[in-house]
């Protein structure tokens, strides 16, 4: 699909916008004054594929860990910020690569102009983030309410406040967690704005209902071109919100690399633990740096066609299935060693 091309935004060693894969990015959930805890949850992001992460600053002890967090991580550290200026200064001074702020909510003109210079200064972007619960009286009484039209021009009118300082280091985030609404604010900004977008649905939800408006709201947006950075937002374990982003991005051709997992919803030919056997595979390929389908298959009525499209693939019988590669039924293989059969497969595969 053709992306819209952006200006170019470097955050720590990670380029955003123009011709750049959409890049993933996540948000720790721990006190970012427990540094160790901190780190620790950044380097389980790392490990699942996140590119950027970002970390509320709520106070001077918060910004004065971020120093310390960042000597510890190996990805791009983003400050968040509400309210209070001190905390975005204090964040740029302790090493942060990108601050998330409100230009409406810091304080007025001379504070934010004291935020837009230390950025200038140490040469990072700057976030300029809208969402939906935060539109100004105003603009609520011109549309009648919080609409598309709203989030978009409450956040150029951000933006312009950075312009008229003559900073243009920026970075645009517009979310609401109404999916359609977002995605409609997200196809009238992308005419009108030249920098980076950071997309997501916003209080998403659980894992569960979280995932369903995400898949579907970023879905759209990335179809159509629009989104530079990605945010999959969960209530739940942030590693989640990596997983969930990635397999997105490859599904919509926007990303290569992991194993995809495919299997059958079962019926009553089901002779084996398919269901079982099919949450193990998930968790196990995640092992392997493969660019590879598996397939996990519940019968043999349609199981071993289907596991023939797949480079390697089980389909069930009774109490056992076949181990079909490259297209070929290769052997029979007891149900209960199927996993391991598996893994064993896949750490040798060529």
């Amino acid at each position: 699909m053709l992306r819209q091309k952006t200006k170019e935004v470097r955050i720590g060693d990670v380029w955003i916008g123009g011709r750049h894969p959409v890049a993933i990015q996540s948000m720790t959930n721990t006190k970012t004054e427990d540094v160790e805890g901190t780190a620790e949850q950044i380097h389980k992001l790392e490990a699942a594929g996140c590119e950027i992460v970002r970390c509320t600053v709520p106070t001077q002890e918060a910004a004065r860990a971020l120093g310390e967090i960042k000597k510890n991580i190996h990805i791009p550290l983003v400050a968040d910020i509400h309210f209070d200026y001190r905390m975005a200064i204090a964040a740029i001074e302790n090493g942060a690569d990108k601050i998330r702020i409100n230009p409406g909510n810091i304080g007025g003109p001379k504070r934010l102009k004291a935020v837009v210079d230390k950025a200038r200064e140490r040469g990072i972007p700057i976030r300029v983030g809208v969402n939906s619960g935060s539109l100004e009286k105003p603009l609520l009484e011109k549309y009648g309410g919080v609409t598309a039209q709203g989030i978009v021009e409450s956040a150029l009118d951000k933006v312009r406040m950075i312009e008229d300082m003559d900073y243009d280091n920026l970075v645009v985030s517009i979310k609401s967690s109404d999916v359609l609404m977002c995605v409609k604010a997200h196809e009238m900004i992308a005419e009108k704005c030249p920098y980076p977008l950071h997309v997501g649905i916003t209080e998403a939800g659980t894992v569960y209902s979280g995932n369903i408006k995400s898949a579907i709201g970023l879905g759209i947006i990335l179809y159509e071109g629009i989104g530079n950075t990605i945010r999959v937002s969960l209530t739940g374990d942030p590693a989640e919100e990596i997983r969930s982003a990635k397999l997105i991005l490859k599904t919509l051709g926007l990303r290569k690399g992991g194993i995809e997992v495919v299997s059958c919803p079962t019926c009553g030919r089901t002779q084996i633990d398919l269901i079982g056997l099919a949450n193990q595979v998930e968790s196990m390929v995640q092992e392997f740096p493969l660019d590879i389908k598996v397939a996990v298959m519940g019968c043999v009525v349609n199981g071993p066609g289907e596991a023939k499209e797949a480079d390697i693939g089980i389909a069930g019988g009774k109490g056992e299935g076949l181990l079909i590669k490259k297209g070929e039924a290769v052997r029979k293989v007891k149900e209960e060693e199927l996993l391991e059969t598996l893994r064993q497969e896949l750490k040798d595969w060529k």
